[in-house]
């Protein structure tokens, strides 16, 4: 097995314990991350539960999902498949919410999300596991490209140290299936399937480059300055979810004055 794969399992394993749970649950969603992220619970041997949760889902999308999960399974003893269609439920949601909330695509896709980040914790909670998260370092610390309180709603982050270029080179080591290490990055959000850099306009060895530049902006080529300008663009809108939460810090003195 790749050292770098040893390294994370053995770190997921060990948290495992000092979390005193049992194992852990993985959204599968047919992408890079959720694959590699599956197969490093899956090489602690602890229970991993695999749940896929299609909203209207792409077939393409659904397919590689499916494909993963049952060659995980093949190769484990210890990984269990479920599959939780999630459309009744998202469209009931739909029904009750606004127009203004119904009308706007990015509020709605967010609403996905969330509602496939509250499944994994209700099958997680039922079988004492934790919800291991997907994100990788691009995403979750760079450009901010997830769900606040959907994917970004976990227990623990195994592959968020990782870019999305090295997360590639890990699924190869790992035998990832072929499908989904052909495919185009993408967050499942969209029933049309647009993919991560359609979304972005930059690909994701252009937003790693993005990410590590602390050079001179100015000697930049054309297209080095649009990809260095997205990546500033996402980096400063998205920085919210990166950081803690804001809490009002109240002096002494007026706690105090509740006690008058």
């Amino acid at each position: 097995m790749h050292a770098l794969a040893t390294h994370i399992s053995s770190w997921l394993g060990t948290y495992l314990q000092t979390a005193h749970a049992k194992g852990f649950v993985v959204g599968i969603s047919g992408g890079i991350d959720s694959a590699v992220t599956s197969t490093l619970c899956a090489l602690t041997g602890a229970p991993t539960i695999c749940l896929t949760m299609p909203i209207r889902q792409t077939k393409a999308e659904f397919d590689r999902a499916g494909e993963h999960m049952q060659d995980l399974q093949s190769r484990f003893a210890n990984v269990s498949l479920q599959t939780i269609d999630l459309t009744p439920s998202f469209e009931t949601l739909s029904a009750a919410l606004p127009a203004n909330a119904t009308s706007h695509a990015l509020a709605m896709a967010n609403t996905r999300a969330r509602l496939r980040m509250t499944t994994l914790y209700a099958v997680a909670q039922a079988n004492s596991c934790l919800v291991a998260g997907t994100g990788n370092k691009v995403e979750d610390f760079g450009v901010g490209f997830y769900t606040k309180y959907g994917d970004g709603g976990v227990d623990l982050s195994p592959i968020a140290d990782l870019m999305k270029t090295e997360v590639f080179a890990l699924a190869k080591a790992l035998d990832i299936v072929a499908s989904i290490q052909n495919a185009a990055p993408t967050d499942g959000l969209w029933e049309d399937g647009r993919s991560d850099e359609d979304q972005i306009g930059a690909t994701y060895p252009e937003l790693e480059w993005a990410m590590t530049y602390n050079g001179d902006p100015s000697a930049l080529s054309g297209r080095q300055k649009d990809v260095l300008d997205i990546y500033t663009r996402y980096h400063r809108a998205n920085l919210h979810k990166m950081q803690p939460i804001p809490v009002c810090e109240v002096p002494d003195y007026l706690k105090a004055l509740l006690k008058q």
